[in-house]
């Protein structure tokens, strides 16, 4: 299955497609997990074309077992600049975990809450996956700039949550995105 999603120009950035990512995404996958500021805050980090293939593979597995749906985000038609995921959480209660990151050239560009904002749109509209009602959306509390990313994609902050080591050494912020749609589970 292949699933293309895009979001619109803006008068000052191109088109977004997100697709599956694939096994010649690799060194575009290696020069983004090269920036320090994208390694503060992720607990996986690619350090060669060998790890960044296995992220891959591990995508391909998610998508095949409908658990981890995760997106390449690419500026018109060129290399993939970032990632969007949607992760099940509850595979009976309707709610997925999403996450995401833009590589140090995009950022401030608007590429985030774009691309978000689209995946976030298909898993919560009936995409036919997923029955999905709830989207969660986590961040450390001092990632100003994912939480600015979280507002503009019609996330609302729910909670403070405490840390959580060792892969969450600070508090956190829960912010939450609900369908439209009521659904029965």
């Amino acid at each position: 299955m292949t699933v293309r999603l895009s979001a619109a120009a803006t008068p000052t950035a191109p088109a977004l497609t997100l697709r599956p990512w694939r096994p010649d995404d690799a060194a575009a996958l290696v020069v983004a997990h090269r920036d320090p500021g994208m390694r503060r805050w992720l607990v996986t980090h690619l350090d060669s074309e060998d790890d960044a293939r296995r992220w891959v593979d591990e995508q391909s597995e998610g998508w095949a077992s409908r658990t981890r749906l995760g997106f390449a985000v690419l500026e018109g038609a060129g290399r993939p600049v970032g990632h969007v995921v949607v992760k099940v959480v509850e595979s009976s209660g309707g709610v997925a975990e999403v996450g995401y990151w833009t590589s140090a050239e995009v950022r401030g560009r608007g590429v985030a809450p774009r691309a978000l904002d689209a995946v976030s749109a298909w898993a919560l509209g009936g995409q036919g996956l997923l029955p999905l009602a709830r989207l969660e959306l986590f961040h450390a509390s001092g990632n100003l700039a994912s939480c600015r990313v979280a507002e503009k994609s019609r996330y609302v902050l729910h909670s403070v949550l405490p840390a959580q080591p060792p892969h969450f050494r600070t508090e956190g912020h829960l912010h939450v995105r609900r369908s439209a749609v009521v659904r029965r589970y």
